[in-house]
Order: C-alpha cells, then structure tokens, then sequence
C-alpha cells in the first residue's frame, strides 16, 4: 500500500463564504481556521496548504460573551520604548472589526510560512457586501 501526499498544485481550492452575524467570536473562529487549513477535507496533509478561500461578511455583527467587550485587551508596540499601546475589545470593534475576527483566527493558524499563507486566504469584511461575487462563493452555516 502507497502513501498519497497531496500538494497544494493539485488541490482544487473552493470560495466560501461565511456570515457571522450573531455568532460567538472563539467558535466562528475555530471553523474558519479549520477550514483555511483544509482540515475539512479528505485529502488534508498537514504541511501543505490545501484549504479554501474564505471571505467572512457582517464582522460587526459578532458577539463576544461574559465581559469580553470590556476586560479582552488588545496590545501592540511600535518599537520604540514606551510604544506599548492598548485597546479593548469595545474599542476594537468600533474601530475596525475586521481586525477582532483576523486577529482570532490567525491566533488558531499554524505559525510560520505555512500560518502566513493560509491567512492570505482569509477575507474579511465589516458589512454584508464582498467584492468576491464572481468566484461564486459556496455558503457556509457555522450552525451545522
């Protein structure tokens, strides 16, 4: 019996497109990432980028449960001493709430150059429209 490796120049990548509205931030999350690995799939090797396309709509209709809105912090430095800056999750999702579900799933990606190619796959948008039409995205239910 044979081993088959699959690599990512024979893989057929699909679209998909999920709408998180209502849904809570963690376990979106966790199935978007799962599927930008391609861990859906049968033919998943784990180091090879063999997931979908995946455009996330309606970022800022997510919710985030207990008392994430205000005691989840988000930091970031820009290098210079005393350059440390924070804002909460409150703050980050009036801001830019597409950065609150990126920032989820490439936490629960695979670090590296493999982590970083997977997430250039990954689509976000605050609103219910995607300039993404013309690939025909397939609708993902994140109930099921």
């Amino acid at each position: 019996m044979t081993t088959v490796s699959f690599t990512p120049e024979t893989m057929d990548r699909d679209w998909i497109l999920v709408d998180v509205e209502g849904k809570t931030l963690g376990r979106a999350a966790s199935r978007i990432a799962s599927i930008l690995r391609g861990k859906h799939r049968p033919q998943f090797t784990p180091h090879a980028d063999c997931g979908d396309f995946v455009v996330v709509i309606n970022a800022d209709k997510i919710r985030l449960t207990g008392k994430k809105l205000d005691q989840k912090i988000y930091y970031r430095h820009s290098g210079y001493f005393g350059g440390l800056k924070q804002k909460t999750a409150r703050e980050m999702l009036a801001e830019s709430p597409e950065r609150v579900v990126e920032l989820a799933i490439k936490g629960m990606l695979p670090k590296g150059p493999l982590g970083r190619r997977m997430f250039r796959k990954l689509n976000v948008y605050a609103g219910a429209s995607h300039p993404h039409e013309a690939q025909e995205p397939k609708i993902l239910d994140l109930n099921s």
